[in-house]
């Protein structure tokens, strides 16, 4: 059976520097192996592993090793298991084999930040990933590289559809030839596929093709699939609507009929996300949310980071529920109650869009400014001219700077022959940065 790259972990002593009746903690040292197993290894690395008392991994890794006094233990999927294990049994010499470059899609990078960096010293081995674009002579520089493992296969599939080289570990669940027949579903058959298997091994084999025909085939269950762009084909399908990051038609969003038109305008939307400042881990809160249409795209800007939809009415925050699963978004969660009660147990956010009318809005922004953290940013959009004067004077009153502008737009259409244009009604839209403390 095919191994996959690996790892060992291993505790070993520090060398002794004359100083006593200091502890001091045994270095543990992550070492990559490949699937030439011990023969890759390098002879320090065959010593690390030759000292260690405590042995944990799978049993296909840990079946070779069985120096007597030697401990061996099967390793589970909890990696926060396995901290607490290291950190339990930290006077020990004590290796680790774990599938994966040690710091590609592996696990240093969790136990270093777990455990922190200065425990550990990496001896890292060339990645599958590393060798299949090797085996396609293929540049990994400036490729997008994923783990269906960790990554929904819908946001897997968005990202693809731009990307000009693209490597991915499947799994048994999304195998080539799934993501091959989900690719092709979604308009996407201008690459040229390259199914990378026991990579370093005896029997390595590389399958090349159309997607058409990776969708047909089948493969063992440890891969690697690269795919390359053809030349001379579009950079994305005739329309992205429904999959744009922000800025989606408003038709695109479900929303309450006796309400309709309350949603906040794609237009309007662009420049509330913009000033929003959205990163990828932002914690962004969405006050009087409506059917979500700020939220989701908030969400999408997102991806590592969480939206909380605040919405008081009962037939919204179900909306909000049914376009979040309408747009395949996880990172979103709907919120059912009023402001501020609503938001008490919420995280603290490092962006706020609040939209809508309504008497409270005064104090609904001055309550969420404090709970915005230092440094967020904090937007409003609004109609009235009463509700700019006051929100932009407690926006003044908490940063003493703020941004307003104000938004008439107009879109076109055409009456027979005739070009006409209908106004929106004009919005204002202020932002505002919470001042550090």
């Amino acid at each position: 059976m095919r191994k996959r790259l690996f790892s060992l972990i291993v505790y070993s002593d520090d060398h002794n520097l004359g100083v006593t009746n200091v502890s001091v903690q045994k270095k543990i040292h992550i070492i990559g192996v490949g699937d030439d197993g011990a023969d890759g290894l390098s002879a320090r690395a065959v010593s690390l592993i030759a000292d260690a008392s405590l042995l944990i991994g799978p049993n296909h890794l840990t079946s070779g090793y069985d120096k007597p006094g030697q401990e061996i233990i099967e390793a589970g999927n909890s990696l926060d298991a396995l901290a607490e294990r290291l950190t339990s049994h930290s006077e020990e010499r004590i290796v680790i084999l774990t599938p994966g470059d040690p710091l590609f899609y592996g696990t240093a990078r969790f136990l270093c930040e777990r455990l922190g960096k200065d425990r550990f010293e990496v001896i890292p081995h060339v990645s599958s990933m590393q060798l299949a674009f090797a085996r396609v002579k293929e540049s990994w520089e400036e490729a997008y590289l994923t783990n269906l493992a960790n990554q929904s296969i819908d946001h897997v599939i968005n990202k693809i559809r731009s990307a000009e080289r693209v490597g991915v570990f499947t799994t048994p669940e999304f195998s080539p030839n799934h993501l091959a027949q989900s690719l092709i579903r979604a308009g996407i058959d201008y690459f040229t596929g390259y199914v990378c298997e026991n990579l370093g091994a005896p029997d390595e084999r590389v399958t090349a093709g159309d997607l058409s025909d990776i969708a047909k085939a089948s493969f063992g269950e440890l891969n690697v699939f690269v795919l390359v762009r053809k030349p001379d084909v579009p950079d994305r399908p005739t329309t992205l609507e429904g999959r744009r990051l922000f800025g989606n038609p408003d038709e695109l969003f479900l929303q309450s009929k006796p309400k309709r038109g309350l949603l906040t305008n794609s237009e309007i939307r662009v420049i509330a996300l913009a000033e929003l400042d959205i990163g990828p881990n932002s914690i962004v809160w969405d006050i009087g949310a409506g059917s979500g249409s700020v939220s989701l795209e908030a969400a999408q800007l997102c991806p590592a980071g969480h939206v909380y939809a605040v919405e008081m009415d009962t037939d919204d925050f179900e909306l909000i529920i049914e376009n979040a699963s309408r747009f395949g978004l996880a990172n979103i969660t709907p919120v059912l109650g009023q402001a501020p009660e609503a938001w008490s147990d919420l995280p603290a956010p490092d962006a706020i869009f609040i939209g809508g009318t309504g008497r409270q809005l005064t104090t609904i922004v001055r309550d969420a400014m404090a709970q915005l953290k230092p440094g967020g940013r904090l937007v409003a959009d609004m109609a009235s001219i009463d509700n700019l004067h006051n929100v932009q004077e407690v926006l003044r009153q908490e940063t003493g700077d703020v941004n307003i502008l104000m938004v008439n737009i107009a879109r076109g259409n055409y009456q027979l022959d005739r070009l006409l244009f209908d106004a929106m009604t004009p919005k204002f839209v202020l932002s505002a940065i919470k001042k550090q403390s």
